[in-house]
């Protein structure tokens, strides 16, 4: 066999990554696949083929199956309309490119004798195998875009580097199942044809840009943005900005006729909004603690925060921005789409209030954004591959190192040593390089949050604590405070969160001595962050039942993460039953943490 019959080092790099993804998932798949966000986007495939509701009009059985499976610790996945009707909380997106699968689970599923309610092994394993497809289409069109721009070395160093050297490897494997994974196939698929349709102007193409567009849409709402590349793609100044004109005009067709077939995968979306609501765009997210706030953009957090920061996580890609040099110089027509791309996307996901993206790798949105920033990487690994031998090790050592720093950081977030919430300065420098963690290390991260219903504070030693209030009732004739059955609220407590502390958390802790008669409904107190648009961290604590003799009681409660310091801390003693209520002491106090979080 002749050398030449070998694969290119391109197909050899694209090879090796698709190889890697298969064997490495496949020995990764968990008992629970589908849980948290994934059963939410999953959800309307059993509850149309299997469970007969596909519009969800009652989510009991939803509860049922959930109860029986431990699919998920609460069922955020499903909302409410603004008269109380349940409704899917994310969009369709996700279940059509899940839908395939599905059904050869559920046939697996009849003809192997497991159970087919759209959780068992089946289902599970087919969505698993299902979307390391869609991980190869997008390295496979992540190749054509590389190669398009650079030599076949180039193109198999920036593959193999983008793919063990950032966070995309979590995301392309154990995380595979995500919105991420497909919105890096959809990006790299609108890369390509727009690239082709400029030079061919053909039908399949146009179709490819705008279909794949609309895709990213009802995956995720905010990469509608994406739609800014093909828009501009070669726009270098005023007389191309004709051409373009010329060129909408002139193939105005097509693209009539592929926004028509985009809209064919939309309207189903559009119609599941105008029945439930009687509007065709209807906002589900309904979280007051999470959202967008475009006047306070995280934008250093985001690159460069130990929390999460994508620089100090993926430090590789600070070559792309090196590359941006031999953009300007090589491919002008790509400056605008590529720059202005990313400035709108990047302030989208720096102006999400929780920034560091839940229990991902790094920050996950920005991995939808390779395939443009892939193009300034080859670029200047192109121009640092005719430079001298000195400078071309210097750079290929550090990103060797760079790539190892990945691939080791990626092991300790498996290995629980970098924890995907709680990481600070001090903890990351603390666990650098070290294949284990000591109990005066873990102290260093931030205050611990287990989402679960009640929170236990058991050591106050780095707490310094103050009282809000320490109501005794002296200046009343019996030493008490009486609430009578007429009576729904007492004593409210208010206080601006940043008029409790400058941290970034307090635990609060509520002591009341009462007495009551109350039978009914159990009498709560209620704590919470609220906000205009709502409340946030909301928690609960009952009081036991006609007490006739005076009994104490002492709740912890942690404050959530903050969207705004002006928020407003809320505590409210509310009687859900008419009752006489008879409180002797009640004392609110905080323990705010001794040392800032960075």
């Amino acid at each position: 066999m002749h050398f030449s019959n070998f694969p290119s080092w391109s197909k050899l790099s694209l090879i090796t990554a698709c190889l890697f993804v298969l064997v490495f998932r496949s020995l990764h798949i968990e008992k629970q696949e589908i849980t948290w966000d994934i059963f939410g986007y999953y959800l309307p495939l059993p509850a149309a083929f299997i469970y007969n509701d596909p519009l969800l009009n009652d989510r009991a059985w939803v509860d049922e199956l959930n109860d029986e499976k431990g699919l998920t610790r609460t069922v955020y996945q499903i909302t409410t309309t603004e008269n109380g009707e349940p409704m899917y909380f994310f969009l369709f997106g996700m279940s059509f490119f899940y839908a395939f699968f599905f059904l050869i689970g559920h046939l697996c599923a009849l003809a192997f004798g497991f159970p087919p309610d759209g959780f068992s092994d089946p289902y599970q394993i087919s969505l698993v195998f299902g979307c390391m497809l869609y991980t190869f289409i997008g390295l496979f069109y992540l190749r054509k875009v590389l190669l398009h721009f650079t030599s076949e070395k180039t193109t198999a160093l920036v593959l193999l580097a983008l793919v063990f050297g950032t966070n995309y490897v979590h995301h392309m494997t154990l995380k595979n199942l995500e919105t991420v994974n497909i919105l890096f196939m959809l990006s790299t698929i609108v890369v390509w044809n727009t690239i082709q349709w400029h030079q061919t102007f053909k039908l399949k193409h146009c179709i490819a840009v705008i279909l794949g567009v609309a895709f990213m849409a009802i995956v995720k709402p905010s990469e509608i943005l994406f739609a800014l590349f093909p828009l501009l793609y070669g726009i270098v100044g005023w007389k191309s900005i004709l051409q373009k004109i010329a060129q909408v005009f002139t193939y105005w067709w097509q693209i009539l006729f592929a926004i028509f077939l985009a809209s064919l995968f939309v309207l189903p979306q559009l119609f599941y909004w105008h029945v439930k609501t009687g509007e065709l765009l209807y906002d589900t997210y309904k979280n007051p603690g999470v959202g967008l706030d475009f006047f306070n953009p995280h934008m250093w957090e985001v690159l460069f925060s130990y929390r999460k920061g994508w620089l100090v996580y993926t430090p590789i890609m600070i070559f792309s921005f090196v590359g941006f040099r031999q953009l300007l110089r090589k491919q002008k027509s790509l400056v605008l789409p590529i720059i202005v791309t990313l400035v709108a996307t990047f302030y989208i996901v720096s102006s999400w209030t929780e920034w560091w993206y839940g229990a991902g790798f790094s920050i996950r949105p920005m991995i939808t954004y390779y395939p443009i920033l892939a193009i300034p990487f080859a670029l200047f690994v192109e121009s640092l591959l005719t430079k001298g031998m000195l400078l071309k090790w210097g750079v290929g050592i550090l990103a060797l190192f760079m790539l190892f720093l990945n691939q080791f950081q990626w092991w300790q977030l498996r290995a629980g040593i970098l924890d995907p919430y709680r990481m600070t300065k001090a903890y990351y420098w603390a666990i650098f390089l070290k294949g284990n963690v000591s109990s005066d290390q873990e102290k260093l991260m931030r205050v611990k949050r287990d989402f679960y219903e009640f929170d236990s504070f058991t050591d106050s030693t780095d707490y310094q604590s103050k009282t809000l209030i320490n109501e005794m009732f002296d200046n009343n004739p019996r030493g008490e405070l009486i609430s009578g059955p007429n009576e729904i609220f007492a004593l409210p407590v208010r206080f601006a969160f940043k008029d409790l502390t400058n941290k970034d958390h307090v635990w609060v802790e509520v002591s009341i001595n009462y007495s009551t008669d109350n039978t009914g409904e159990p009498i709560l107190v209620a704590l919470c962050l609220e906000r205009e648009n709502g409340a946030y961290g909301y928690k609960k604590f009952e009081l036991l039942n006609e007490t006739k003799t005076v009994t104490k009681k002492v709740f912890y409660y942690l404050t959530p993460e903050i969207r705004d310091t002006r928020d407003t801390f809320k505590l409210d003693v509310w009687k859900r039953s008419p009752c006489n209520l008879k409180i002797q002491d009640f004392k609110v106090k905080i323990f705010e943490p001794k040392r800032s979080y960075k």
